[in-house]
């Protein structure tokens, strides 16, 4: 108990310091919300976030649960070495400055975030924070920023762990520092497993792996590089202890709507029903849902699966916990995650070729001593029924069918 303590008083000192000041915990769920990147790198502008809000406001993703919109690499006025820059907007992209675009999220009810890094530059070359932490983390707070994703992909790729801790708790300090609540995304790709350390410095999310391409399942990864769909569940499973109110592990941003149409991410695009499973698992895994599409132009279809808020209220779920594999029969997986109320919810994940019957039952693949159970299909938005005896149904290719189960107490028995 006692090394257990002394484990975690890098984040105890946190807590305290953001208690004294006043702060609620922050990220007690995953982030939701929409990231510049995906589609469109640095080919970004006042304009662009500023129809984005709008959108988001519009459109039924801010009343699905989505906050942040959030600027990604590109935002700064010069690319090259911090020392030979200061960090400033780019005046051409942003006449009016960050903080217009802050309030302006703000008066629409959502929250506003940036990016930096902690090298000289950024991975896009632009100006990044390294040794001017105290003063970015003042800017940015100047600028009612809510979330800073602080991503190390290139300066440090290589770095040990030490290092890394050094890196990322000098701006983590500089940010509680602030009198302002800013949720830190501790972005590394998954090198030097963060999840193992990021939370005792303070951070709220990590990327578990390195960036998602456009794909939900090819056959090796693009570039050497990027995961697919399937790479990333695979990629987190283990994981799951390491993730819950406050500190999650993050699976990288939706691919929902790109359509194999990105700026900046390889990828021939997925299917709908695998985009639709991509979404499932993310929000079953409690991994930040972050958007990476043109809001703007959603197709109805991506639109609908983003805003299912049977599927948000999953990710949302104030228990936290995160789903785990509970059964493996090769191309047929079942994943299950424990609700708040008493209830499961399951996954029946398909990820051979043919359409395939799947069942699940409580007692079997979870333990549980239910007698009977009501199971309710969350994409149908449909009660399926009453059940003594496993549940059976058709899962299509590259499909997941996500349920919702709870128990059924018998007359003088509680489940």
């Amino acid at each position: 108990m006692f090394k257990h303590v002394l484990k975690r008083l890098p984040a105890l000192a946190l807590s305290c310091a953001a208690s004294l000041a006043g702060a609620a915990p922050l990220a007690q769920t995953p982030p939701m919300g929409w990231v510049s990147w995906l589609q469109f790198a640095d080919n970004i502008n006042e304009q662009l976030i500023i129809e984005t809000i709008d959108a988001m406001a519009s459109n039924g993703m801010r009343e699905a649960g989505y906050r942040y919109v959030n600027l990604d690499d590109g935002w700064q006025r010069y690319k090259g070495n911090r020392r030979d820059h200061p960090l400033e907007a780019d005046p051409v992209k942003f006449p009016r400055g960050i903080r217009y675009l802050a309030d302006y999220a703000h008066a629409k009810g959502l929250k506003f975030g940036i990016y930096s890094g902690p090298g000289q530059s950024t991975c896009a070359g632009y100006t990044g924070s390294e040794g001017h932490e105290a003063q970015d983390a003042k800017l940015f707070a100047s600028w009612g920023v809510d979330h800073l994703k602080y991503d190390s992909c290139c300066s440090h790729k290589d770095a040990p762990v030490p290092v890394l801790k050094t890196i990322f708790g000098a701006m983590s300090r500089a940010l509680v520092a602030q009198q302002r609540d800013i949720v830190l995304n501790a972005c590394h790709c998954g090198w030097g497993k963060p999840w193992e350390w990021a939370a005792d410095l303070g951070a709220h999310h990590w990327r578990i792996g390195q960036d998602i391409s456009d794909d939900f399942d090819y056959p090796a990864r693009r570039e050497k590089y990027f995961f697919d769909v399937l790479d990333l569940i695979d990629h987190g499973i283990g994981l799951e202890k390491y993730s819950g109110p406050g500190h999650w592990n993050d699976y990288d941003m939706l691919i929902v709507g790109l359509n194999g149409n990105s700026m900046q991410l390889p990828g021939a695009g997925a299917s709908n029903v695998e985009y639709r499973t991509h979404f499932s698992m993310w929000a079953m895994l409690a991994s930040p849902l972050l958007a990476g599409a043109d809001l703007r132009k959603l197709d109805p279809y991506s639109l609908e699966t983003l805003t299912n808020k049977e599927i948000t209220a999953l990710n949302q779920d104030s228990l936290g916990k995160p789903a785990r594999k509970v059964r493996d029969d090769g191309q047929l997986q079942v994943y299950a995650k424990e609700l708040a109320d008493g209830s499961w919810a399951v996954a029946l994940l398909n990820r051979g070729s043919a359409t395939a019957d799947m069942s699940f039952s409580p007692r079997r693949d979870l333990t549980l001593t239910w007698d009977a159970y009501t199971v309710r299909d969350l994409w149908q938005h449909k009660d399926l029924g009453s059940f003594t005896i496993p549940f059976t149904t058709e899962v299509t290719s590259h499909e997941a069918r996500i349920l919702r189960i709870a128990p059924i107490a018998r007359p003088g028995k509680t489940p």
